[in-house]
């Protein structure tokens, strides 16, 4: 018999699921938020996610329903700290008054979050004043629901880290290297796998850290923690996410056992997959914008053709600025030269500015002659080996 496996969101995340799915003989089915989404080549049926009757629906012709949507921020706080988990310091409020009382004992800065819906950057906001978060609480009070926003100390963090643990109903888990991701505006442009000069001890404290959110929170599928690494040398927990996730990208091409197919096997309860890398260093970096004029389409053969090691990802999407359209892998034994390629490639597919080199030195496809040069031909300039790469920082 054919298992059926139903995704509740319509995203890039479903869509990188149909081909682990066919090699499984797996019949994936979407419920998508409309037509045309990147997942279109699955979806069998559009509604809101949001209508009971409409999930129910799609979920009775199916063996098993996996969501592919963000949970709520205040809840995971508080489950974290019935864990006695590390994380920021933070508290729930409910008007200008108490996030005013918050900043005053924390520096007088802080991070103020929506509790649902925010995602890459969205319904996160940096505040020095109770009063610059009044439009949140103002959305709130006419909200039916009511609630509170999420309120956080604003971390000293030296980078940001993800670990990637899956797990199945009957507990078996498979933990994946620690990756070191890089945010531009809330958004992240790139990871390297293994994380650059992590420490074996920092290793063992961040899947630690995952084992014991997949155990406490009974997580079945994949699951990625963000963290911060501070400059004191301590990992806090920042966000989570109990789903396949822009971090673990790499693992379709540098893991034995991709996330994807590795969400498919947790979700089925079907033993889990190797996730080993396949070679020392795994460089992803996303594909944000696209180009301003045509479609990726046009851009892919110069890119392709310029780096054959890179593997490039497309979701399908029309091009936007800011948007997540696709991303490329690079695997290899040279970092330098995989940051390099992986970069690289990406700049030849977008219009947005991407970091070929170091931060200082900022590379935009541009004038596409131009930049078919500067892509392609200039010499590599090496990174530093004492140093982790980065392409930005908040």
């Amino acid at each position: 018999m054919t298992l059926r496996v139903g995704v509740v969101g319509g995203g890039q995340l479903a869509r990188m699921m149909i081909a682990p799915a066919v090699e499984l003989g797996v019949e994936l089915r979407v419920l998508a938020e409309e037509d045309a989404m990147a997942a279109s080549l699955a979806a069998t049926a559009v509604g809101d996610y949001r209508d009971a009757e409409t999930v129910l629906a799609f979920a009775r012709d199916v063996d098993v329903v996996t969501f592919d949507h963000e949970h709520d921020k205040l809840v995971m706080r508080a489950r974290l700290e019935e864990l006695g988990l590390p994380q920021p310091e933070w508290a729930a409020v409910t008007d200008s008054a108490q996030l005013q009382e918050f900043l005053d004992a924390h520096g007088g800065r802080a991070v103020v979050k929506t509790p649902r819906g925010g995602y890459d950057g969205k319904g996160v906001r940096v505040v020095s004043a109770g009063h610059e978060a009044d439009d949140w609480f103002a959305a709130l009070a006419e909200d039916a629901r009511g609630g509170a926003l999420l309120v956080e100390e604003l971390v000293d963090f030296s980078r940001e880290l993800a670990q990637q643990v899956a797990r199945r109903p009957g507990g078996q888990r498979a933990v994946y290297p620690v990756v070191e991701t890089v945010q531009r505006g809330g958004v992240c442009v790139e990871a390297i796998a293994p994380a650059p000069h992590v420490t074996a001890r920092c290793a063992d404290v961040a899947a630690h850290i995952g084992t014991t959110i997949a155990e406490g929170l009974d997580v079945v599928g994949m699951l990625a923690v963000e963290l911060f690494e501070t400059v004191d040398e301590r990992l806090l927990v920042n966000e989570l996410a109990m789903r396949p996730h822009n971090s673990g990208h790499w693992t379709q091409d540098g893991a034995v056992t991709s996330q994807f197919e590795q969400h498919l096997r947790a979700v089925l309860d079907l033993p889990l997959g190797d996730p080993s890398p396949w070679a020392r260093w795994s460089v992803m970096v996303n594909i944000l914008g696209g180009p301003s004029e045509g479609g990726m389409t046009d851009r892919l053969p110069a890119a392709l053709d310029a780096h054959a090691e890179a593997k490039v990802h497309t979701y399908g999407k029309a091009p936007r600025a800011g948007r997540k359209v696709g991303h490329v892998n690079v695997t290899g034994e040279d970092l330098d030269e995989a940051v390099y390629a992986a970069r690289a490639t990406a700049a030849l597919t977008t219009d947005a500015v991407i970091l070929l080199f170091s931060p200082k030195q900022a590379f935009s496809h541009g004038d596409r002659a131009a930049a078919g040069v500067r892509a392609v031909g200039c010499r590599r300039a090496r990174l530093s080996a004492d140093s982790p790469v980065k392409v930005s920082r908040r």
